[in-house]
């Protein structure tokens, strides 16, 4: 059953690149790259989806974009204003990858590309011999692709029909070295997930409401089996500058680049205001 939205996904996921914002201009650098494209679909995940009872699960494969899940953690009001603006610092919760034993809210640890989507599989191989109903998220990078671990959890995922489990693949073309097509290659992800016997759908994945329906009729129409969700993504989205600039992975950001981070702040007080003021 479709949970009821609390804000508009759009206007979360705005407040989400904000505070995100936030936590860089504190800083000076950061993954604003991998952490804006994934705005959208965290947005969806944490905007309501996300159930308290049975408690779903939430695996952040790609850690290097977790500013963008302590984004989300300080909105629901499990980090603090003085928190937010400790990323990566000597003695923070908000360590450069999240990590369970630190952050409030945070339930996997992850990072080492590969090891977020073995360790979702294996929470949702738990809990469906256990019968929870738990619903198990996981969002991978495109270039995390690149390592042989994400297939093994794949194949296991094919091969115990974990229908409670859903895979994103942020597919933003871009990784730290270079477009993913350069890098590895130019993944057919039709040819890719057939050969794997998972199901897979493309979608816009900076279009939460596309997500959201998606989402939807997956749940309606159950395969009894895990299903991968292509996210197709722009890095950076949400501010022109890094949606165009040829490597936005990690940015140390000039004096130009903050000017443009205070902006989108000020220009989208609102939307956080709005989503705090539900939450709070």
């Amino acid at each position: 059953m479709k949970t009821r939205k609390r804000v508009q996904n759009e206007r979360y996921a705005t407040a989400l690149r904000s505070v995100i914002c936030e936590m860089f201009l504190a800083r000076g650098d950061g993954h604003i790259g991998g952490s804006f494209s994934i705005a959208d679909v965290m947005a969806v995940l944490f905007n309501g989806r996300l159930r308290k009872e049975p408690e779903d699960w939430f695996v952040l494969s790609k850690g290097h974009a977790g500013p963008a899940y302590y984004a989300a953690l300080y909105l629901e009001g499990k980090i603090t204003d003085q928190d937010l603006l400790t990323l990566n610092a000597n003695g923070t919760i908000l360590p450069s990858h999240p990590d369970r034993n630190l952050t409030p809210g945070v339930q996997c640890s992850t990072g080492s590309l590969g090891q977020g989507i073995s360790q979702a599989v294996g929470i949702a191989y738990a809990n469906k011999l256990k019968h929870t109903g738990a619903r198990i998220y996981c969002i991978v990078g495109d270039g995390e692709l690149n390592e042989g671990e994400t297939y093994e959890a794949l194949e296991f995922a094919s091969n115990k029909k974990l229908d409670n489990l859903v895979i994103f693949i942020d597919s933003n073309k871009k990784q730290v070295d270079g477009l993913v097509e350069e890098v590895s290659c130019a993944y057919r992800y039709d040819a890719l997930f057939a050969g794997l016997q998972l199901p897979m759908n493309i979608v816009a994945g900076n279009d939460p409401q596309a997500i959201e329906q998606l989402l939807d009729h997956m749940e309606e129409h159950q395969t009894g089996e895990c299903h991968v969700i292509v996210l197709d993504t722009v890095k950076g989205k949400g501010i022109a500058y890094f949606e165009q600039a040829p490597n936005c992975h990690h940015v140390t950001f000039s004096d130009a680049e903050k000017d443009l981070l205070a902006q989108y702040i000020k220009e989208n007080e609102g939307a956080v205001r709005d989503v705090l003021e539900i939450t709070g």
